[in-house]
């Protein structure tokens, strides 16, 4: 082989073998691929080309296979299935998940040592697809990969984002955002189907036709073509499909006569409409055409599932003659992954209606039985609010449809509840604001949907006590909890291999990867030395990989030693990242002043703070900076740097997560206690073994009812505390802790550089006004994390003590996969079987 590639005299022959799980054939259907599917220049085999254009395609084979069968006999059983809506996917790897839930793994290792490479290294390669940004999007891949696990027939439905959110930069001036580049290339796991195109239309106005129905006409119309990704199960034959959608325009929409006049943008005008569309994940959207291009890709997303599940519906039940819509609802459940894909609601009486000419009752009453919302958040800026005025414009016939469901709403309380009629104006869809009228996405979704499900429990009752509580009034069985999960596959079981073989080797079985309450069975070893032993080095094994890590992206060399301290999420002033870098700033000072001897009494630590900050969000990249600058300073002091050392983790992603959290020892869930729906990096890091500080918030609660309170370091004031403390501020009565006071005054005196950090600090003084008043209680819960922190510091001298505690951590995780989540799902909102392939 030329071109600087490893020696590769390998006997094997480029014979396809597409199925086989022998080494020698695994490495000649990889050569079959290199020659005869290439991607790149002849003679090269190096770990890209190895990856792209031979490695990828070998394991394709096999998922392709699966997926047939699949589909195949989901159409033979006809079982009612589940479609899963949602913005945002954050699916990580593909190739190291997929040769493990086929259990090829060692299999695919040895194959490419016969060809001369490492399978770490050719894994490396594969750049994670952009299409999502937070644990909204990793929330729904653990899903997917559950359905999958637990032989569920479901699909997954989302947008092929061309650049993601962005890739974010760490520079001297903080965050930098450039576009993700994923699909520079191309990605090997998705199979264009070009015989999978819908029409979808914006703007237009709506026909009022002879017959008396209505119809929506004009506009533009582009194309929405299906990608699809295959989703494998764990050890299973059933392999899903993730359908991501994206826009086209067709050769007719392109004008050859205005190309030839010059006028090139003019000629492709739809052409580059059509591109925006799916070009970039949460577009900002403070101006005019930024909202109208949100409302598009929502739009794009709802109307492109909802024809494809209702061709598929038609496709099925017309075999058995006429299709009967009183059966769709036994056949089909959606799920709306937050208030995004609401426009599923008018969208599905749109098609019923105006396309199949069923009534409104009739089309309702499919809607309704249908259609399922899981709301993530409290926090009024994140619930959905659109202009009327802009959905008229861009969706006029949906407006009519929204209007219609609102004024039946409205009826529907005033004769049957008329106690709750000066509730109205919380409860109804449209409300009736004479300087900016809106559409309330959020009790769209209520109103229409036959299930509301939070994703804690705390969550779920903050929904039926507050958010909600008017429509639980009105509807008191619509409102259940589901509590997040993950799946343990890829998160310990593949990016943890060392403590996932101690653990099968102490339980006797790996049947706890697919029933993972089986942990619960380690507690009787929770004091056996020799595991003590086995599970510390398996951790500092994690560690280790991950320093290198470090000092790779970062260029900060780090100690293994050190206690490791790590905090990664989307980057929020309620995750409140910057009390831990408030609290990293004051141990600083602290240890500034100590004599050597005193210092070496200290608990040693590397903090790691990582997560993107949205570009527009001004306080959240100031925080991102005051890290960097922190780091800057604490990382080349030499008095401190045995004992401190402070890294911000560049580009977040699930990658990155995966080398972070196997070898973390504590981690930061910090938020303010009511405003965290779940979380799901607190369940990642618990059954990892690494302890959690943090707050009575979102799963935190009941991760700490399983794990043990003794394990895990309570601070903060509790969710029903909050709003008297919000009150107390605004009336004067808060009096700062000295070492809070001592923390922002460290800052303001340049000790981190001359960037201007007033603004940030001021939204922790004064007692009221827009941005300041300390909204999240920084200040509150600031004497109480440092007590907390200072319990860590105790905790972590005692070796044997901790090393129990992450043992218990792990026990008592059992509760979190994804995979139970999944099967409440299942069975208490879609009503769907199993449908294992034979």
């Amino acid at each position: 082989m030329e071109g600087g590639a490893k020696s590769n005299d390998v006997s094997a022959a480029p014979i396809a073998q597409p199925l086989s799980e022998v080494p020698t054939d695994i490495a000649s259907n990889i050569k079959y691929h290199a020659q005869y599917t290439p991607h790149f220049s002849p003679f090269k085999f190096e770990p890209l080309q190895a990856y792209y254009a031979a490695t990828a395609d070998s394991v394709r084979d096999r998922l392709i296979k699966q997926w047939n069968d699949t589909y195949l006999h989901y159409d033979k059983v006809n079982p009612k299935q589940t479609y899963y809506l949602s913005m945002e996917y954050l699916q990580g790897r593909a190739l190291t998940n997929a040769i493990g839930n086929l259990d090829i793994h060692n299999a695919y290792a040895d194959a490419l040592n016969k060809l001369g490479q490492q399978l770490e290294e050719v894994v490396q390669q594969e750049k994670d697809a952009a299409l999502g940004n937070g644990g909204l999007g990793r929330l729904a891949s653990c899903f997917l990969d559950s359905m999958a696990t637990l032989n569920l027939p479901a699909w997954g439905y989302g947008l092929r984002y061309r650049y993601g959110l962005f890739k974010q930069l760490i520079t001297k001036a903080g965050q930098e955002e450039v576009p993700e580049d994923w699909l520079e290339k191309f990605s090997p796991w998705e199979i264009v189907r070009h015989d999978v195109v819908f029409p979808i239309r914006f703007f237009g106005h709506v026909e009022v036709l002879p017959s008396g129905s209505r119809k929506w006409v004009g506009g533009e119309v582009l194309q929405a073509l299906a990608y699809d990704v295959p989703i494998p199960g764990y050890r299973t034959k059933n392999t899903n499909s993730l359908r991501l959608w994206e826009a086209k325009a067709s050769s007719e929409d392109f004008n050859l006569f205005l190309f030839n006049d010059g006028q090139y943008d003019a000629a492709a005008q739809l052409h580059s409409r059509a591109q925006q569309i799916c070009a970039v994940l949460y577009p900002g959207d403070a101006t005019e055409n930024g909202k109208l291009l949100r409302l598009k890709q929502q739009f794009f997303l709802c109307s492109a599932s909802l024809q494809d599940i209702i061709a598929r519906f038609k496709e099925r039940e017309d075999g058995k003659g006429a299709h009967q819509w009183s059966e769709f609802p036994k056949k089909v459940a959606i799920q709306l992954n937050d208030t995004h894909p609401t426009l599923t609601i008018p969208e599905l009486m749109r098609l019923l209606m105006d396309d199949e000419g069923l009534g409104w009752d009739e089309s309702w009453n499919i809607t309704t039985r249908t259609i399922a919302y899981t709301n993530h958040t409290v926090l009024p800026e994140a619930l959905e609010k659109w202009s009327q005025a802009v959905m008229w414009k861009l969706l006029p016939r949906h407006m009519e449809i929204i209007e219609e469901i609102d004024k039946r709403f409205v009826a529907t309380i005033m004769s049957e509840r008329p106690d709750l009629e000066n509730k109205m104006p919380s409860m109804r869809i449209l409300d009736h604001n004479a300087t900016k009228p809106v559409v309330h996405m959020a009790n769209l979704c209520v109103v229409s949907s036959h299930t509301v499900n939070g994703v804690a429990q705390l969550h779920s009752d903050i929904l039926k006590a507050e958010l909600f509580a008017d429509y639980v009034s009105l509807w008191p069985t619509k409102f259940q909890n589901k509590t997040n999960g993950i799946t343990p596959r890829r998160w310990i079981r593949f990016c943890s291999p060392e403590l996932s073989h101690i653990i099968t080797k102490w339980l006797k079985t790996d049947q706890w990867v697919t029933n993972l309450e089986l942990l619960a069975n380690l507690r009787e070893f929770a004091d056996n030395s020799e595991l003590h032993a086995e599970w510390e080095s398996a951790k500092m094994a994690n560690k280790q990989r991950l320093a290198q890590y470090i000092l790779r992206v970062t260029g900060v060399s780090i100690d293994p030693n050190t206690l490791f301290d790590i905090q990664v999420k989307r980057i929020h002033e309620y995750k409140r990242q910057l009390l831990n870098i408030l609290g990293v700033i004051y141990r600083y000072k602290k240890l500034k002043g100590m004599s050597p001897e005193e210092r070496k009494n200290t608990t040693p630590r590397t903090v790691m703070i990582g997560g993107k900050a949205f570009a527009t969000y001004t306080n959240a990249k100031r925080i991102v900076k005051l890290v960097t600058d922190v780091g800057d300073v604490v990382n080349s002091d030499p008095d401190v740097n045995d004992y401190l050392k402070v890294v911000f983790v560049p580009n977040y992603n699930v990658s990155v997560a995966e080398m972070l959290i196997p070898g973390s020892e504590l981690s930061q869930h910090i938020s303010t206690a009511g405003m965290e729906a779940s979380g799901t990096s607190n369940m990642k890091f618990a059954l990892n073994g690494c302890l959690i500080i943090g707050t009575l918030d979102g799963a935190n609660v009941e991760i700490r009812e399983e794990i043990g309170e003794d394990n895990f370091f309570l601070f903060g004031a509790t969710a029903d505390e909050v709003p008297q403390l919000r009150k107390d501020r605004e009336n004067g009565l808060f009096k700062p802790d000295p070492r809070f006071e001592e923390a922002k005054q460290f800052i303001r005196s340049g000790a981190f550089g001359t960037y201007d950090y007033n603004p940030l600090l001021e939204s922790l003084e004064g007692n009221s006004g827009y941005g300041r008043g300390d909204y999240f209680l920084v200040g509150h819960d600031f004497p109480s994390y440092m007590d907390a922190q200072a319990r860590v510091d105790e905790a972590y001298k005692d070796r044997k003590r901790w090393i129990k505690m992450s043992i218990l951590s792990t026990c008592g995780s059992g509760k979190f996969s994804s995979d139970r989540t999944i099967s409440q799902y299942a069975k208490e909102i879609w009503n769907i079987a199993e449908c294992r392939v034979p």
